[in-house]
C-alpha cells in the first residue's frame, strides 16, 4: 500500500482569537510543524488543505490544496481535493488525514490505519471516541463520496461509516488532542514542553 499524506487546516480560529490555529507557536514551533515532524515520515507525498491565500504556509514548502467549488462544505471538502491530488500520484492507494490543529498525531498511526483498512477505509479512535479527521481513505472509494456528497452528507464520520471504515484503537491521551480553545492550547504547550 502507498499512502499519500494530507494535513486538514480547518476553520479560522474563532475561539482562539482568529487565524490559522496551526501556525500558532506551541513552546516556540508553529503547531502544524510539530504534527509535520510526527506525520511526514509515515507517509509519502505530504499536501495541505487550506482555503485562501497560500503563501502563509510557504514556509512549510508542501501543495497547497483548494477545496473545489463543487465539492461539500466543511472537511469534506478538504478530503475530496486531497483524493483527487492524490489520484494523480504514481501507485497511491490511499490517503492519510490528520487536522491541522493537532500537535501530536500517533507515531504509528497510518501503518495501524493501513494493517487495518486493507483496500478499504479505517478510523482513528481515540480516548474520547472516534477521531474521523485521523483516517485512511482508500482512492477508489471517490466516486462513493461523491455520490454520498450528492445525497447531503458533509461529515468526515457519517462518510467513514459509509464506508464501513475499520475503527482502530489508539490509547494515547495526547495522540488526538486539537487546539480548539486555550484550555487546550495550555495542555499541548505542557506536552510539548516536556519533549
Amino acid at each position: 500500500m502507498s499512502v499519500a499524506g494530507l494535513v486538514l487546516m480547518g476553520g479560522q480560529a474563532s475561539r482562539m482569537g482568529g487565524g490559522d490555529k496551526a501556525l500558532l507557536a506551541l513552546a516556540g514551533k508553529p503547531i502544524l510543524a510539530r504534527a509535520l515532524a510526527r506525520f511526514a515520515p509515515q507517509v509519502g507525498r505530504l499536501a495541505l488543505s487550506a482555503n485562501g491565500d497560500p503563501a502563509r504556509f510557504a514556509a512549510f514548502g508542501l501543495p497547497v490544496l483548494p477545496d473545489d467549488a463543487s465539492a461539500p462544505e466543511g472537511p469534506l471538502a478538504g478530503v475530496f481535493a486531497g483524493l483527487a491530488w492524490a489520484a494523480e500520484l504514481p501507485g497511491v492507494s490511499h490517503l492519510a488525514t490528520i487536522p491541522g490543529d493537532g500537535p501530536f498525531p500517533p507515531l504509528d498511526l497510518v501503518e495501524r490505519l493501513a494493517l487495518a483498512a486493507g483496500d478499504g477505509a479505517a478510523v482513528a479512535m481515540g480516548p474520547d471516541g472516534v477521531e474521523p479527521l485521523h483516517a485512511l481513505w482508500p482512492l477508489a472509494a471517490r466516486k462513493r463520496l461523491a455520490l454520498l456528497a450528492a445525497e447531503g452528507v458533509r461529515s468526515p464520520k457519517r462518510a467513514l461509516d459509509a464506508l464501513a471504515a475499520a475503527p482502530v484503537d489508539f490509547d494515547d491521551p495526547d495522540g488526538f488532542v486539537d487546539v480548539d480553545t486555550p484550555a487546550d492550547f495550555a495542555r499541548a504547550e505542557a506536552r510539548a514542553l516536556k519533549t
